[in-house]
């Protein structure tokens, strides 16, 4: 992939410099169901965000390079905390619990929404949240509220595709430009758009070079 193809004006430099953060090590270390439980906020942090089966454990796994560090349930909504990954004492990952899931009660969404808000607000280290979204699906509302709640938190957001193996040129282009529309009525939207697969590793060095950069930018953890 030459420089001028790189999404976002990438260079082959940040390419490298993402590969190398993702080589570090990287573990769990800490899981919180509610905001007055969260680890003590000493580096930038990257969460991701997304509707249930999204693919958001396997997206983790694939850009650190593991295959089990991240563990995805076998039923949509069922984790409930914030899942934090030390990745080489630079960052910290943080899968967010699933959203969207049918069968959950309103009480249960409410609450999703009221702790998430509560993280995502008061987190003075967040630098980025990575917003996932199923290439093979329309835009739900929930993903709208999603973006809503990111507007209200002031913290900016960029959207991922996942699974854009399964769909077919024609229709991602579709979905990109969807999705383009959506967000741009957000003002905490991030404009680029990143395509990926955890089947086929497209995109994966793509995000690993964004996140770098985000690092590298936001060094002392105020969001960027």
């Amino acid at each position: 992939m030459s420089e001028a193809e790189l999404p976002d004006r990438l260079t082959p430099e940040e390419i490298e410099a993402g590969r190398l953060l993702f080589a570090a090590p990287c573990a769990f270390f800490f899981g919180a169901q509610h905001v007055d439980q969260l680890p003590p906020p000493d580096r930038p942090e990257i969460a991701f965000a997304g509707r249930s089966n999204v693919g958001k454990s396997s997206l983790i796994n694939a850009l650190t390079g593991r295959t089990r560090l991240a563990r995805s349930s076998s039923e949509p909504g069922r984790t409930k905390q914030l899942n934090f990954f030390d990745l080489g004492g630079r960052v910290t990952l943080v899968d967010m619990p699933g959203y969207g899931f049918a069968k959950a009660a309103k009480a249960v969404k409410e609450d999703w929404q009221q702790t998430m808000f509560a993280y995502l607000r008061g987190r003075p280290t967040l630098a980025r949240v990575l917003l996932l979204l199923d290439a093979r699906i329309e835009l739900k509302a929930s993903d709208r509220e999603v973006m809503e709640l990111l507007d209200r938190a002031a913290v900016v957001f960029q959207v991922v595709l996942t699974k854009c193996d399964a769909v077919k040129p024609g229709a991602l282009a579709a979905k990109n430009r969807e999705v383009s529309a959506e967000i741009g009525k957000h003002p905490a939207a991030y404009p680029v758009i990143v395509e990926t697969s955890n089947e086929t590793g497209l995109g994966v060095d793509i995000l690993r070079a964004s996140i770098a950069r985000v690092i590298a930018e936001a060094p002392s953890g105020e969001s960027s």
